[in-house]
């Protein structure tokens, strides 16, 4: 068990928080994970943030800045429960389409209930896929997104190729993910909220403290910003930038297909 990050050379593949697992083996693990929490997700983002996650997700929006256009195209990765993408079809004046594509059925099916209940269904596209095997042809999408959930994808460095090849030419990559925190005593109470208040917390509302333990786990074993933005550009990104978010306790990266 190793408590240190992974590098861009890779790592996440077989890292189950701080638990090493066979190749093949964390796919399954995650999944289960998220079958359990499906219903809490967002109560969930709200502990592990302190709510701040609602900040940065509608900061990244308003980096993407979609486009008021009918054709304007979003693939939303890791986001079944369509919190980036109602955001993001909101932002472009219920114009651009954004497919939401997730490996878990149980986000999925609580995102489409939500697409429904606020009248956003004509712009949703739900799809149940692996983040690693994209099933959309070349050149399809003018952006992807991800949001908290490149962490949990086994070869990062396989999804990274496959949001590219996905991508138009001169099309963006934006990823939010949590990442390292750069201030000191910042970084010593956010250890202390983590480890110890979090997956009390996660007991507390959902009777299981697991899942919260692997999702606090898997942030401290994630690339640093640098690390992570080097995997970007080893994909073939151009402009590869990251903004640190409340001290680096999240990161938003992002590319360009140019």
């Amino acid at each position: 068990m190793s408590e240190a990050r992974t590098s861009a050379e890779g790592g996440m593949e077989t890292s189950y928080g701080f638990r090493q697992v066979a190749e093949g083996e964390k796919q399954h693990l995650v999944n289960d994970v998220f079958h359990k929490v499906a219903k809490r997700y967002d109560i969930m983002n709200d502990v592990m943030s302190g709510g701040l996650h609602r900040v940065w997700k509608n900061a990244m929006v308003a980096a993407l800045n979609p486009r008021r256009d009918s054709s304007y195209r979003i693939l939303d990765v890791a986001g079944g429960t369509g919190d980036i993408a109602f955001r993001i079809v909101a932002a472009s004046g219920r114009k651009a389409h954004a497919t939401v594509l997730d490996i878990n059925g149980s986000m999925l099916a609580v995102g489409a209930e939500r697409a429904a209940k606020k009248g956003l269904s004509d712009n949703l596209t739900f799809v149940e896929a692996n983040a690693e095997e994209l099933p959309f042809q070349p050149n399809s999408f003018d952006a992807y997104t991800i949001a908290f959930g490149i962490r949990n994808v086994p070869r990062i460095d396989v999804a990274l190729s496959e949001a590219y090849r996905v991508l138009k030419r001169g099309g963006r990559l934006l990823v939010l993910e949590f990442s390292e925190v750069g201030l000191p005593l910042l970084d010593r109470l956010y250890d202390e909220w983590s480890f110890k208040a979090i997956p009390q917390f996660g007991k507390m509302i959902t009777g299981d403290s697991e899942p919260y333990q692997y999702l606090v786990e898997s942030i401290r074993k994630f690339p640093n910003q640098e690390n992570f933005a080097a995997m970007i550009r080893n994909a073939g990104f151009s402009r590869v930038t990251y903004t640190d978010y409340t001290g680096g306790i999240a990161a938003l990266h992002s590319g360009w297909k140019l």
